[in-house]
């Protein structure tokens, strides 16, 4: 590459939407993405629910904390059952679906909710799809 080539891609400008004034953003929105980073305090009711030959756990309400992901549903579910992680899981909401680790609790409640629970059914073994 020559010299004159070299000097003008280093003194091209950026594009628009990277330059510094393009990140000034409303109070709206930064008062919107703070309200977002805050953790839910609230609780959700899950009843989990045996399928096929899982053991049934003797007491299958809990209150979970809202902002967490399902993978911390996953976890704890592992712990009362004592199970390993290399155990077979597989987790469903209202017999209908296996949701994403990443989903957040308070999202699958809006969601899904039935009488006031969000229904976690478990299984050994896959029971749908």
């Amino acid at each position: 590459m020559s010299e004159t080539a070299t000097s003008e891609a280093t003194a091209r400008p950026l594009p628009s939407w990277a330059a510094p004034d393009a990140l000034d953003v409303s109070p709206e929105a930064l008062s919107a993405l703070e309200t977002y980073r805050k953790r839910d305090p609230s609780k959700v009711v899950v009843r989990f629910k045996a399928v096929g030959n899982a053991p049934i756990m003797k007491q299958n309400f809990y209150k979970i904390t809202a902002s967490n992901r399902f993978q911390a549903v996953i976890q704890f579910l592992r712990k009362e059952l004592g199970w390993k992680a290399g155990d077979p899981l597989f987790t469903y909401i209202n017999l209908a679906f296996s949701p994403a680790p990443d989903d957040t609790v308070s999202n699958l409640f809006k969601s899904f909710c039935t009488d006031g629970h969000l229904i976690v059914n478990y299984s050994t073994t896959a029971a749908w799809g």
